[in-house]
């Protein structure tokens, strides 16, 4: 999906929610159990009861790895029920030499078709350019990260004042355009989120951390916010969880749609809508 299908999108939902699809094996209703896969039967109901208020889903890879070949298996048939007007995300953090990352680039970009996939930029160029080779795909980097441990690097400054994280920003902006990089910065650090885009004005934002991490979505189109909209706000749990019994999917739709209606509001009073 490229650029301009993604906006129309955001347009046609009223809305730049991404639906995080962390679905855990160990919290998922347990009528589920009983069937042949109950990871993807969660992952239709929950795509079923959300594609109407989302504009993106974002399996986060390692609850389907941990799974083995039926958690692959599982991950294959949600991204192929997943409608085509949505875009996908590959929450897969992924960051190695380049001739490594070429083989995790045909992984998440040809074998499984996301449009996206999540990458550390620790190991430098060469780990994240090899993902821009391929038409109408993207990089989100990881710039901002709403966990604490984000404290431990991020914000670490050079003589010139300058944190970590900007300059991430400011040199993996280099590598490619609005039209193939994203970044990841966290709801939980709502005023830094200006400070990102400030460095990258043009840009996507992935944004983690509204819902359950206490994130508010008012601040982060506050200080997020350009002229294309340039968000995706993930929500997981609060909506994948709202209910652990038979009406999960239900409850689900339901916070979607409350979290869609908050952006449509949003949208409207930014003049995008």
């Amino acid at each position: 999906m490229n650029r301009d299908n993604l906006i129309t999108e955001i347009k046609a939902r009223k809305s730049f929610l991404c639906v995080g699809l962390d679905t855990d094996i160990d919290r998922i209703p347990k009528h589920l159990l009983d069937t042949e896969d109950p990871v993807f039967e969660f992952n239709k109901a929950i795509i079923d009861a959300t594609k109407n208020y989302c504009v993106a889903y974002k399996p986060n890879i390692a609850f389907y790895e941990c799974l083995g070949p039926k958690g692959w298996e599982s991950l294959k048939k949600t991204l192929d029920y997943i409608p085509d007007n949505k875009f996908t995300i590959a929450d897969a953090k992924r960051g190695d030499i380049g001739n490594t990352s070429r083989y995790y680039a045909k992984t998440f970009f040809e074998y499984l078709d996301f449009d996206a996939v999540t990458i550390a930029p620790y190991m430098g160029e060469d780990s994240i350019t090899p993902f821009l080779e391929f038409k109408d795909k993207w990089v989100i980097v990881l710039a901002l990260t709403s966990n604490k441990g984000a404290l431990d690097f991020q914000f670490m400054t050079d003589m010139a004042g300058e944190k970590l994280y900007e300059r991430v920003l400011k040199i993996t902006a280099k590598w490619g355009t609005p039209k193939n990089l994203m970044y990841v910065v966290g709801a939980t650090r709502a005023e830094s989120i200006g400070t990102v885009r400030k460095n990258v004005p043009d840009h996507f934002f992935l944004v983690p951390g509204v819902g359950a991490q206490g994130g508010s979505l008012a601040d982060v189109a506050n200080y997020g916010w350009n002229d294309n909209c340039g968000l995706l706000v993930n929500a997981s749990r609060s909506i994948l969880y709202a209910s652990d019994g038979g009406d999960f999917a239900e409850k689900a739709q339901e916070k979607a749609q409350e979290i869609q209606q908050g952006m449509a509001e949003i949208l409207v009073d930014k003049g995008f809508i």
